[in-house]
């Protein structure tokens, strides 16, 4: 028997900063590759994520299971917040949460196959809402998952919020976003964060292994299944319209406030930032 053909290049989209693959026959991988960042989340990035899943979500037959995986030993780091310049920062930073962000996110959640995020390093931010908004999670022993908007001045979207409630409880996101804090892997798995820890060197056997058993069950039970359960979910109600608007508005205002800019210069000079609550 001939050996088998090499497995084909990955797809460089974004400026080859995600890489698209497919490691077992029925699985697609997305690779977030911005090392220069820790993998930061930038438009083109979430731009060509929310595209390339439209993409597999019309690709029915060829593909039964999505990761969404790191490079460079980090799966991200969040928002690329540090490219925004000072003086357009509210439409800017309004620009990429809001909209290519919020795309991503529902493509992932959207997406007819089971999504399975692969975390080979830190997961930070806007990078863990992205991970949570896949259907399973794998992690690296010894890594750390965090959400730091306490320690920037930022409020956090409602809707975020909402999908860290949902999958962990108000107890724990409480403890998650108000004290802006690290915690590690196997305590990310105690509180249902992600769902498997392992070693390092067993990461990418054990996420194949998961990922080829969630594309050989029966896609219209997958696909049925996650709609039920996106759908029990959403059954609490949706926020009424004022309140909507005031918890947008919030959100607006850090970015917006003197404290968000002081909290992000403090981060990036090493420094304990210098609040002024407004």
């Amino acid at each position: 028997m001939p050996p088998a053909p090499p497995p084909a290049p990955p797809r460089e989209l974004a400026d080859g900063k995600l890489l698209v693959d497919r490691p077992l026959p029925d699985v697609a991988r997305l690779t977030i590759a911005n090392p220069s960042q820790r993998n930061a989340l930038d438009h083109a990035i979430l731009d060509a994520i929310a595209a390339t899943l439209a993409e597999l979500a019309a690709d029915r037959a060829g593909t039964r299971c999505v990761i969404v995986t790191g490079a460079h030993g980090m799966f991200s780091a969040g928002y690329a917040i540090g490219e925004i310049t000072d003086g357009s920062f509210l439409q800017e930073a309004e620009s990429l949460v809001a909209h290519p962000f919020t795309e991503a996110i529902a493509a992932l959640e959207a997406h007819p196959c089971p999504t399975l995020a692969v975390l080979p390093g830190h997961t930070i931010g806007g990078g863990l809402e992205l991970a949570l908004a896949c259907d399973l999670r794998v992690a690296t022993a010894g890594i750390k998952l965090g959400m730091p908007p306490a320690k920037l001045g930022l409020v956090y979207s409602h809707t975020g919020l909402r999908r860290f409630i949902d999958a962990i409880g108000a107890a724990r996101t409480r403890e998650l976003f108000l004290l802006g804090s690290y915690i590690d892997a196997d305590r990310a798995e105690q509180w249902g964060l992600v769902n498997r820890v392992v070693a390092g060197a067993e990461l990418e056997t054990a996420a194949l292994e998961v990922a080829g058993e969630l594309a050989g069950n029966a896609p219209l039970s997958q696909a049925g299944n996650k709609r039920v359960i996106s759908a029990l979910l959403e059954a609490e109600g949706e926020l009424p319209t004022e309140v909507e608007r005031e918890l947008i508005q919030l959100r607006l205002d850090s970015f917006a406030s003197h404290d968000l800019r002081e909290g992000m210069s403090a981060f990036a000079e090493k420094r304990p930032p210098r609040w002024r609550g407004e």
